[in-house]
């Protein structure tokens, strides 16, 4: 469910722009509403599930999930839909952080590792299936109907669920759930994000664009104060005290966040720009989801090969390679030419890079401290795509608004065409011109300047995107090898 939903939203983004007249703005919010609540809270709803029981909190998630999904399929303005996304990505963090934890807690050793497998696999195959279901449903029914799929889907979940799956609990957890820190990283990450948000629409001296980043950043500085005094901290800071750990964690932001501005962008380029179907734009990004379930079982031997420097260090260099690719996007072109190439170096980066991460991070810390490293990496891989969608939506945006201005200006528009033109461009690509009052031959020359002044910002925000990436690999060299580097006790990694 979350799979499915965390990539066929993307594509159904230009469908319920158009259907609901967004701004791009209300697009973004779309995609970070969701992720803002279920990074912040992904710590709190695994440690809700180790103490008041997997099973239980793993159904709240499911229902809670579903209900929102409903509320997200029945939305009759963008407000609403944001509002509805922000309750799914709640319900979210209750169901994700279960999945693994009730496999672990169910399977013997013997079967356990199958049983993770097989979990894996179904993650591949829903993350490559999605996109292209989604994309049918939101091209032959509505974009609606990827919201509805969940149903279903929760239907057989919730049933097997009840008839098969044991309650398990970790009885050694007893103190009191960090929701302190859990608030604070919400409001923390909600300030900076709405700022960032709102910056081009009310432009940078707004009162609330200051305000908003101010108290974001305060809640932030202190959530690590929190955290330091807390008996039961939601984010054990001490972690971080191990070097293998904290590079691990900052490789993580900086290349999910390039993942994730790639996979918010890529959609609205292919369907507005391009004029690709849903179904074909959710086909496009299958061979990334191929390659990496194929060469998956290869990449999580590289570690015990090579150490995990050289893929740590290799594989965001690749993947900033595919990532720089997606700049040569043009108004036209060959899918094969131009998409295909990068698409596919994105996914070989990834792939050597995920497994070798994965297996560094839990590495890096005590085997009884397994559980909440890896909940960590998790919350800041969510963390990252949410953070950089804002900061280099604010980008995006500038670029676009300075060159759609100057090419407009050229056309020589009459003075009320302007300013119905200028009500569409919040859109940005997804503008709709069909109700302006123009000459046919001044409306044939408008979308290919607002076309062109997307693609301006595209390429700018792509090119951010890799060098993020790229960062990410930097950052990977300074791993270094040697064994298991677990911390035991007080020592820390040098």
């Amino acid at each position: 469910m979350t799979f499915i939903d965390g990539t066929v939203v993307n594509v159904a983004l230009p469908a319920l722009q158009a259907d609901l007249h967004a701004t791009i703005t209300d697009v973004q919010w779309v995609v970070e509403a969701y992720a803002l609540f279920l990074g912040a809270l992904l710590l709190v709803g695994g440690a809700m599930g180790d103490q008041l029981g997997r099973k239980r909190v793993f159904l709240f998630g499911v229902v809670s999930f579903t209900a929102a999904s409903i509320l997200c399929g029945l939305a009759t303005s963008a407000r609403l839909l944001i509002i509805a996304r922000a309750l799914q990505g709640v319900g979210a963090a209750f169901l994700v952080p279960g999945s693994l934890a009730i496999i672990s807690a169910t399977f013997s050793d013997a079967d356990r590792g199958r049983a993770i497998g097989t979990w894996s696999g179904f993650s591949a195959i829903t993350t490559a299936i999605g996109p292209v279901v989604g994309g049918w449903l939101i091209e032959h029914v509505s974009w609606r109907a990827a919201f509805f799929l969940n149903v279903p889907l929760a239907a057989i979940v919730v049933a097997l669920s009840l008839r098969f799956m044991h309650e398990s609990r970790d009885p050694s957890r007893t103190a009191r759930i960090d929701w302190s820190g859990a608030l604070l990283g919400v409001v923390g990450l909600g300030g900076i994000v709405f700022g960032l948000l709102e910056w081009p629409p009310l432009g940078p001296s707004h009162p609330l664009v200051i305000g908003s980043l101010v108290i974001g950043a305060l809640c932030l500085g202190l959530l690590v104060i929190v955290e330091r005094r807390a008996r039961n901290p939601m984010m054990p800071l001490d972690l971080f005290r191990s070097r293998t750990f904290t590079l691990a964690n900052v490789l993580t932001l900086l290349l999910y966040g390039a993942l994730g501005v790639v996979l918010f962008l890529l959609p609205l380029y292919m369907i507005q720009v391009r004029h690709y179907s849903a179904t074909a734009t959710g086909a496009a990004l299958v061979p990334l989801a191929i390659i990496m379930f194929s060469l998956s079982r290869w990449a999580g031997g590289l570690v015990v090969r090579v150490g995990p420097k050289l893929p740590l260090t290799i594989g965001p260099a690749i993947a900033a390679l595919g990532v720089g690719l997606f700049a040569r996007a043009e108004l036209s072109g060959s899918y094969w030419s131009t998409i295909f190439p990068a698409v596919c170096l994105l996914g070989i980066g990834m792939t050597i890079t995920v497994a070798p991460l994965t297996t560094t991070v839990m590495a890096a810390v005590a085997s009884h401290r397994a559980g909440v490293a890896s909940g960590i990496n998790n919350t800041v891989s969510r963390v990252a795509g949410l953070l950089a969608i804002a900061v280099f939506g604010v980008l995006l945006a500038h670029r676009f608004d300075t060159e759609v201005t100057l090419r407009l200006d050229h056309l020589a528009l009459p003075p009320a065409a302007r300013a119905q033109i200028g009500n569409e461009l919040p859109k940005m690509a997804g503008a709709e011109l069909k109700n302006v009052a123009i000459e046919p031959g001044q409306r044939a020359a408008v979308q290919p300047s607002i076309d062109e002044a997307f693609v301006s910002g595209f390429r700018l925000v792509i090119i951010g995107a890799a060098i993020l990436a790229l960062a990410a690999g930097a950052f990977g060299a300074g791993i270094r090898n040697g064994g298991r580097q677990l911390e035991r006790g007080k020592t820390s990694v040098a």
